[in-house]
């Protein structure tokens, strides 16, 4: 951290009249982890019931282009943070995942080498926050570094519940076994706790604006949901037509085609609830109009690895993949004072727009060599213009979803995909074509090669990582690992699947400690 700034920050705020100005707008940053775009009814969903989001995202603009900064939850975290692309801050993977001859999963290439904590010298939103004279709070999931790199290090007042890991330790439901949270009474809800933590913070009377990051660790697996929301959505869920599957393989593993997973539905019904607990908390407390509230995603919904909960389309992949599925985001922001609500923006943003955004809307100065990689969407809450730009993804790593190392850039509609296993190269006309389905990289050839010279010039001229070819690989076991996935794997997935929405599923006697005994 830079102490010395940090003083002198507040020096300047307090002569400027920003510290403790009370006409300054608040903000309550609402951060879900593994969302897929589609996940929510204003997006498309009929499966998912989800009012509350929905009704924040007609109150103010909702960007239908909005997009995470990574595929994995990290990099984007640390993108929101300090407004930076995921290639100039180093942090390009989850913060504990294996690199170089630490993976040993039989690939090509060794994941390169990534930064496992925030970078200590940026400033952080919350930081910049602070220094105005906000009172900064965060609760929920970290995930960017441990002791000595917790909120806390980098400019949060207050921390509930954020630590290294990206999972909550004890699950959805009390013991959370959070060392950074207290415990409940048993079988209390965690994303209702992490509501409640958040609107006891805004509830607090106080002469300063405040800064709150409710971070939730929902919808992120384990998928875990009450007794009573598991048979409200199995009941719900459409049937299968005969020849229908819910899972078809595109490239590395089987990937979800269907919303009819009835735990995540009821993870998802869960969020939406404590989303609206926290905003009917602002207008209890008369602060809708004077808060600005950001919801979005770290990443896409999980449409393969891990627990395979939902389906992204019409977008191709999920969590870990390279295409839209993976890194489209609801993306809202409203703030009556300045946004007309039911407005839209199909601008391409990013996460990385927030931390100048939020200066703008605050009436700060801008930082602009800290968030070098983000841009004051205030124009286009005008109904004006940002100038276009082209936007970076780096991923020189494997995931758990069957993603490929590859970059991506976006220049308008286009879109470019750099595999680096091969070196081939992926063209997209995004406008005609946002499922993805259709490769114009051979008959193209003039736009593939000008975008992949544009793209691994900006990333050599920001000191990009990238893989190596593993010494260790086989393709005979890849070979052999293929033709798994493709029979019994997926055939395994189907069945567990089905068997979730049998009227005598049970995942345990207790359904996760969500049933507390009478005794």
């Amino acid at each position: 951290m830079r102490t010395l700034a940090i003083c002198l920050g507040l020096l300047l705020a307090t002569r400027l009249g920003f510290a403790g100005d009370v006409n300054r707008p608040n903000v309550l940053f609402i951060l879900v982890d593994d969302l897929g775009l589609h996940d929510l009814s204003i997006e498309g969903s009929t499966f998912y019931e989800t009012p509350h989001i929905d009704q924040l995202a007609r109150d103010g603009m909702r960007f239908t282009h909005g997009y995470a900064n990574s595929r994995v939850c990290s990099p984007s975290r640390a993108s929101i943070q300090i407004g930076k692309f995921t290639a100039r801050h180093g942090v390009t993977n989850w913060i504990g995942a294996a690199s170089g001859m630490k993976w040993n999963r039989n690939d090509r290439l060794l994941p390169a080498e990534y930064a496992h904590a925030l970078p200590a010298e940026d400033t952080t939103i919350a930081e910049a926050m602070r220094q105005a004279g906000y009172r900064t709070f965060f609760a929920g999931k970290w995930h960017l570094g441990g002791e000595g790199s917790l909120p806390t290090d980098h400019g949060y007042d207050i921390n509930v519940g954020g630590h290294h890991a990206g999972s909550p330790p004890g699950g959805f439901f009390a013991p959370f076994n959070n060392p950074k949270m207290n415990d409940g009474p048993a079988g209390e809800s965690l994303p209702q706790r992490l509501a409640k933590e958040t609107s006891d913070f805004i509830e607090q009377e106080r002469d300063q604006p405040f800064f709150a990051m409710l971070s939730f660790y929902s919808v992120h697996a384990p998928v875990q949901t009450s007794q009573a929301l598991w048979k409200k959505y199995r009941d719900k869920a459409p049937a299968l037509k005969p020849e229908q599957s819910r899972f078809r393989i595109d490239r590395t593993l089987p990937v979800r085609q269907i919303q009819d997973h009835p735990v995540y539905a009821g993870m998802m019904e869960s969020l939406d609830n404590a989303v609206g607990d926290v905003l009917a908390t602002l207008d209890r407390k008369g602060l809708r109009d004077s808060t600005i509230v950001i919801f979005t995603s770290d990443n896409g919904g999980v449409s393969s690895g891990d627990a395979y909960a939902t389906s992204n389309l019409p977008l191709r992949g999920g969590k870990g993949r390279q295409w839209e599925g993976g890194i489209r985001e609801p993306y809202y922001i409203r703030y009556p004072q300045r946004i007309t609500p039911g407005s839209t923006s199909e601008t391409p943003v990013t996460g990385a727009d927030f931390f100048p955004t939020l200066l703008e809307l605050c009436g700060l100065p801008l930082e602009r060599q800290q968030h070098v990689g983000g841009t004051s969407l205030v124009p286009l809450m005008k109904g004006e213009s940002i100038a276009p730009r082209p936007l970076y993804w780096h991923y020189p790593h494997y995931d758990n979803q069957g993603g490929e190392p590859s970059s991506l850039i976006r220049l308008g509609q286009w879109k470019l995909i750099h595999y680096y296993e091969d070196g081939r190269n992926e063209l997209y006309n995004l406008a005609d074509d946002p499922s993805e389905q259709s490769d114009l990289s051979l008959a193209m050839p003039i736009r593939t090669a000008r975008m992949q010279k544009q793209l691994l010039d900006w990333l050599q001229g920001v000191n990009a990582k990238f893989p190596e070819p593993d010494p260790r690989y086989d393709p005979a076991k890849t070979e052999q690992k293929f033709m798994q996935i493709q029979t019994t794997g997926k055939q395994k997935l189907e069945r567990s699947h089905a068997k979730m929405l049998e009227p005598d599923w049970s995942p345990n006697p207790t359904w996760w400690g969500s049933l507390i005994s009478n005794d």
